[in-house]
């Protein structure tokens, strides 16, 4: 059982004092009876909830695909900058949040919920979830830097980075290139091409594990994940 009002404040309805009001002004039904007590406790596996004769159902999990636009932060809130999850204008949660980082000015896909548990697992190092990067580099890249990057790259930690497959596309004073990295380290592309003295000009995630970006998404849209993407992310759910 849980109180009516913050089932609505949790399923996106409003704030807490959004949706008492609505509440109070009886625009709220439970079972199609106008309900005007916010503390009304309800059930939600039996009971039908509407808002202004909308249905409102409940929601534990959510899943959304984003193709970051450059410009946007990868957090929950932010005084100055928009960010991603205020591009999800159809969320039913207020909790979500983005699986890991993207910096503010790479693009691409980002992966957004409020599962708590998929995301630990998701970005734990155990799990070794590759990240697959496209990228235009003020620099030349070689073969020798393919090499590199597969013994591992020194970025100033404690550790190399572990083994990344880098593919060339395009090599020359400005060169274009694929990068599968299975870590997330502070801004690691960046620091990665510094290293052996290049410059990342443009940056873009193409996949996280199994899931590829949707050619068909705009940068600032997003979908909720299909059937395949979701059978891919239980994987990582209660192992």
């Amino acid at each position: 059982m849980i109180r009516l009002d913050k089932y609505l404040a949790d399923m996106g309805v409003g704030t807490r004092t959004e949706v008492k009001k609505l509440i109070r002004q009886g625009k709220v039904t439970v079972d199609g009876s106008i309900e005007k007590s916010p503390e009304r406790k309800i059930d939600i596996s039996h009971q039908k909830v509407c808002c202004m004769g909308e249905a409102v159902s409940y929601e534990t999990h959510e899943y959304y695909m984003l193709n970051k636009p450059a410009g946007v932060v990868s957090a929950t809130t932010d005084r100055q900058d928009k960010t991603v999850v205020e591009l999800i204008s159809s969320k039913k949660r207020r909790d979500l949040f983005p699986v890991g980082r993207l910096d503010k000015d790479t693009e691409g896909l980002l992966l957004i919920t409020n599962d708590g548990e998929l995301a630990h697992r998701l970005l734990s190092p155990k799990k070794h979830v590759d990240k697959v990067y496209y990228a235009k580099i003020d620099g030349e890249v070689t073969i020798e830097d393919v090499e590199a990057f597969q013994q591992g790259v020194d970025i100033g930690e404690e550790k190399l980075t572990r083994p990344a497959k880098l593919r060339v596309l395009k090599s020359g004073t400005q060169s274009e290139i694929e990068l599968t990295i299975c870590e997330g380290k502070f801004h690691q592309v960046k620091r990665m091409f510094e290293a052996i003295g290049c410059k990342v000009e443009f940056l873009k995630r193409v996949s996280f594990g199994e899931i590829n970006l949707d050619e068909n998404l705009n940068q600032g849209e997003y979908r909720e994940l299909n059937t395949a993407e979701m059978e891919y992310i239980s994987k990582f759910v209660g192992e």
